[in-house]
């Protein structure tokens, strides 16, 4: 008897369904995820887009911004990149740092080689700021050794063409501000070293690059062009190149004879090129799209194929200045650049990866409803969500930077906050924003992308590149 009532009541909670549940349904997105197949052809291209500075929370904000650009919900807009089939996160602490900078980050990515803060192209042994260390700890990039191995190679920058990212394809110094032989100390010019610039232009054949596209034009030029240089004028060694093209100005750019050009110099500005905030696709400066589209086209003439790194510098320029709307803007600038390379490239040969070298101190945080500006004040259906002290706040903010307020600022409002040249709040008060060491998101697609998944060291980047372009 008591068997029986212990399973009569035990059948209480375990009631059998009336009817039998409904399968789950086959959404867009369960598709897609279904239907992917790991791809192991070789890699006839690989095309490595940065965001330097793009962390998950710059993702974020860039995707809520770009879908309320366009009028339409920010939170559920996808961005191009958002779309490729395989993600994972990459850890990006340098050799003697918990917080990279880009130097490290992206040497890290472009020589499979973690090394300190400021240093490019060299591994943990060197000592900054010492020529004769960095002569010894000299690595090849990927972008040299897939150039010795057939294939055309480029850079496409919004920064300078000596900036840290840009030079982790062809650069090899002990500290990144060795960008000119203006720049450059005595003691390193007596001990055998060379700037980024002359680096870039004097490689050796077997692995110069074929394009290079950003600014930088002063690092290039001597002191009596309006330059920076000292010694001479290395535009004119690149003219000197076979089917060599020198251009400085969007419109230059637009006339590039892309079948016939071999080697394709582009100096946009003298120093970092203005945001597209600024110069809205209008004027003499290029957008990262059209200077990638350029590219492809010109390095697509190779029979072998090409290595192309593309870098949304602006991301982390704007980021330093807590500036969020010009950095947010940026990220959606380099997804524009992203679908350009997904359209005039073929997915069952291009390997394209987009990450970021380190991240940024930029918060997300809670009060707002959903129609409301990402970039103004926390706000529930148009009524401030204030602070503990009854003050307005905002939805994004930054943890170190410019952007701090001393006690008694005037209370924050939405047309302020909507500037384009609003400084977003800052806890820790610095002149300039400090970077953040948390992972950061790797996305990619085609030849091997399957193996960016999960958290991997920021080298294994490197790692899948090389294995992706020479498998046999």
């Amino acid at each position: 008897m008591k068997s029986l009532l212990a399973c009569l009541s035990l059948s209480v909670f375990f009631v059998a369904p009336a009817m039998a549940e409904a399968p789950a349904p086959l959404t867009p997105e369960l598709r897609g995820a279904l239907a992917r197949t790991p791809n192991t052809q070789k890699a006839r291209n690989i095309i490595l887009f940065i965001g330097d500075g793009m962390g998950i929370s710059s993702v974020t904000a860039g995707r809520i911004l770009a879908g309320q650009t366009r009028g339409v919900d920010g939170a559920s807009y996808r961005l191009t990149f958002e779309g490729l089939p395989y993600t994972g996160l990459s850890k990006t602490y340098s050799a003697d740092k918990f917080v990279t900078d880009s130097a490290n980050g992206i040497s890290a990515i472009t020589t499979g080689v973690k090394t300190i803060n400021a240093a490019i192209g060299v591994d943990a042994t060197v000592k900054s700021n010492d020529c004769a260390s960095s002569l010894k700890g000299r690595v090849p990039t990927i972008a040299e050794t897939l150039k010795a191995q057939g294939k055309a190679t480029g850079i496409v920058t919004t920064a300078g063409l000596t900036d840290a990212t840009p030079s982790g394809a062809y650069g090899h110094v002990p500290t990144r501000g060795w960008r000119s032989d203006a720049e450059l100390p005595a003691e390193a010019k007596q001990a055998g070293c060379i700037d980024l610039a002359r680096q870039m232009i004097e490689a050796p054949k077997a692995v110069r690059l074929d394009v290079a596209l950003g600014g930088d034009r002063a690092r290039f030029l001597t002191t009596a062009q309006g330059g920076k240089r000292q010694d001479r004028d290395l535009t004119a060694d690149w003219r000197k190149l076979p089917g060599s093209v020198v251009i400085t100005d969007k419109a230059e750019l637009a006339g590039v004879d892309t079948k016939a050009t071999k080697t394709l110099l582009g100096l946009f500005a003298d120093g970092d090129l203005p945001s597209v905030v600024d110069h809205k696709g209008q004027g003499s400066t290029p957008t990262l799209e059209e200077m990638t589209r350029i590219a492809i086209s010109v390095l697509s003439q190779n029979k072998d194929g090409f290595f192309l790194l593309v870098e949304s510098a602006s991301i982390d320029k704007w980021h330093h200045e807590n500036n969020a709307y010009r950095a947010l803007t940026d990220v959606d600038e380099l997804d524009k650049a992203v679908k350009a390379a997904l359209e005039m490239t073929d997915a069952s040969d291009t390997l394209i990866i987009i990450t970021a070298d380190h991240s940024h101190g930029l918060t997300l945080s809670a009060g707002s409803t959903r129609n409301e500006p990402i970039l103004g004040l926390a706000r529930k259906n148009g009524a401030n969500e204030p602070d503990k002290n009854g003050l307005p706040r905002l939805t994004l903010n930054y943890a170190t930077g410019p952007g701090a307020r001393p006690a008694g600022s005037p209370p924050l409002t939405e047309e302020e906050a909507l500037s384009p040249d609003f400084h977003q709040l800052a806890l820790t008060p610095m002149s300039s924003a400090q970077h953040a060491g948390e992972d950061v998101p790797v996305y990619a697609s085609g030849p091997f992308a399957h193996l960016l998944t999960g958290t991997v060291e920021s080298t294994f980047l490197y790692q899948v590149m090389r294995y992706a372009a020479e498998k046999r």
